[in-house]
């Protein structure tokens, strides 16, 4: 590692970039499998509800654990259309994370649903139980749990929070392909998981993409005919659908990735391990802490700092990618404006305040990775504040 220093190292200045993300180079290796995936749809001549898609929800429900799985045409229409499914319309409330990408959300309010929105654990950034409890009314019908940055949501007590209750668990997995909480895959550990395969998710399509995935037989047949219009039976419309079909180029593709998910969530382990190591008791800098009993998917690698801005900027100074995830809570959007004025989410607004995300992708070098620490650490000390 290079030693701590404000002065400007121009020797170092040759060194080459990391990108926060390279979609060449994540599918390049892959190129004859999805020229072949896509090859095998344009022989076939059946784009719409073939047998890519078919093969494909049977194999992802297999890898989640989950008795279905339901091609979608995103993630935001997976949560919506689970929503649906369940029956949660207008009048029912809906308990939702403070920080989440505003998807989940949108979801509620396409559902016509009401937001209930609850603060954080600080240390996961997943729902804190303990605050969901008290947001609990007989008016709630649904918990979206976000297993945010690829770290399960605790289920276990979102759960107990439900017993006894007509009330949803939901996954919000769409950061979480393969990972693990309390011996089960995400996926299967709630009543249904909502999964975006956005081509930059660990499971990534090349192009928007989702899939629902859950164990009740009949909440499955309804998503089936909600995708499809509210059809079960062509030109027979039992209630008004969306058209938000996984097309079968896009379920060839993921065929032809799923096989290597595992992997890949390996390799990101791996990058995150040598973060942890290299990055460790460095001022003003807060890691990412895993749960216990969680196995996450390190689907972002996310670290925190009051002065945010000064080490984004010396990381871009270094050509070092970063991103934020994500800068202004739902409650702050403009989309929402006036109706969440008086919520209380602290945990939420100051994540939002502090987080920055570090390259995070399997086919980063090991030399990448270390560039990395070794830029972040360079930057973290010159931006501290001086000892008093």
């Amino acid at each position: 590692m290079s030693p701590s220093s404000n002065a400007p190292d121009r020797g170092r200045s040759a060194l080459p970039g990391v990108p926060f993300f390279s979609m060449q180079r994540i599918n390049r290796e892959l190129r004859p499998d999805l020229m072949g995936a896509a090859g095998r749809v344009i022989d076939r001549g059946n784009v719409i509800l073939g047998e890519e898609l078919e093969r494909f929800e049977a194999e992802f429900a297999a890898y989640c654990g989950a008795a279905y799985a339901i091609g979608v045409g995103n993630g935001l229409d997976a949560m919506t259309l689970i929503l649906r499914g369940l029956g949660v319309g207008p009048g029912d409330d809906v308990i939702v994370p403070g920080h989440t990408f505003i998807a989940t959300w949108l979801a509620v309010s396409q559902a016509g649903a009401n937001i209930v929105p609850v603060d954080i654990d600080p240390e996961t950034y997943n729902l804190d139980p303990a605050l969901v409890a008290g947001a609990l009314t007989p008016r709630t019908r649904a918990i979206i749990a976000v297993h945010l940055y690829g770290q399960p949501a605790d289920m276990v007590a979102l759960a107990r929070l439900t017993a006894g209750r007509e009330v949803a668990l939901i996954e919000d997995a769409a950061q979480a392909h393969g990972a693990r909480r309390d011996g089960g895959r995400a996926g299967s550990l709630a009543a249904a998981a909502a999964f975006s395969f956005y081509p930059t998710k660990n499971l990534g399509a090349l192009g928007d993409a989702g899939a629902v995935t859950t164990n009740d037989p009949l909440l499955a047949d309804r998503i089936r005919s909600l995708r499809n219009y509210g059809s079960s039976a062509k030109y027979v419309h039992e209630e008004m659908g969306v058209n938000s079909r996984l097309d079968e180029l896009q379920a060839a593709i993921l065929l032809a990735k799923l096989p290597g998910l595992e992997a890949k969530n390996a390799r990101r382990w791996e990058i995150a391990r040598r973060y942890d190591a290299g990055l460790s008791n460095l001022p003003g800098l807060v890691l990412p802490k895993v749960a216990g009993d969680t196995e996450p998917v390190w689907h972002l690698y996310v670290v925190r700092s009051l002065r945010r801005r000064q080490l984004q900027e010396r990381l871009a100074q270094r050509s070092i990618g970063t991103a934020i995830h994500y800068p202004t809570p739902p409650h702050r959007q403009a989309a929402y404006a006036g109706q969440f004025g008086t919520a209380t989410l602290p945990h939420s607004d100051k994540a939002a305040g502090e987080v920055l995300s570090l390259p995070m992708w399997p086919e980063m070098t090991d030399d990448e990775a270390d560039r990395v620490v070794d830029e972040v650490r360079q930057a973290a000390l010159a931006v501290a504040e001086p000892a008093s």
